[in-house]
């Protein structure tokens, strides 16, 4: 049926970064934050328990998403850069918590994403 959630996790990061490399500054900022964590909150969030680490790391990344929009390209080239590279750590922290600590849901197991209680660590990759 569905992907297993560990790949639905990949995958939504992997989107978040795409629109990290992607983004040009300026035009759009407003939506940067959300649109980076978009794919994880339709695929992943509620697919696993609430946990303050996931949730912390997901904070980051909308904290960093704010910085590297509200950073000008042109007049900072260098911060734009470092704000940048900031967000796709973030990204990448956010997979690495979901992955080590996520615990697949009641929701997420009707959505094919594992067993319930199942860790996300546990998963195979397909």
């Amino acid at each position: 049926m569905a992907a297993k959630l560990a790949d639905a996790v990949r995958a939504a990061a992997e989107d978040g970064r795409v629109l990290a490399r992607d983004f040009p500054g300026g035009a759009g900022q407003d939506e940067l934050p959300f649109a980076v964590t978009a794919a994880f909150d339709a695929r992943v969030r509620g697919q696993v328990e609430r946990d303050p680490r996931i949730e912390d790391e997901r904070d980051r990344v909308l904290i960093a998403a704010v910085k590297l929009a509200q950073t000008p390209p042109a007049e900072e080239p260098d911060g734009f850069v470092k704000a940048r590279a900031g967000l796709i750590a973030a990204i990448d922290a956010l997979e690495r918590a979901t992955l080590r600590h996520g615990i697949v849901s009641a929701r997420g197991a009707r959505a094919g994403g594992g067993a319930p209680g199942e860790r996300l660590a546990q998963q195979p990759s397909a």
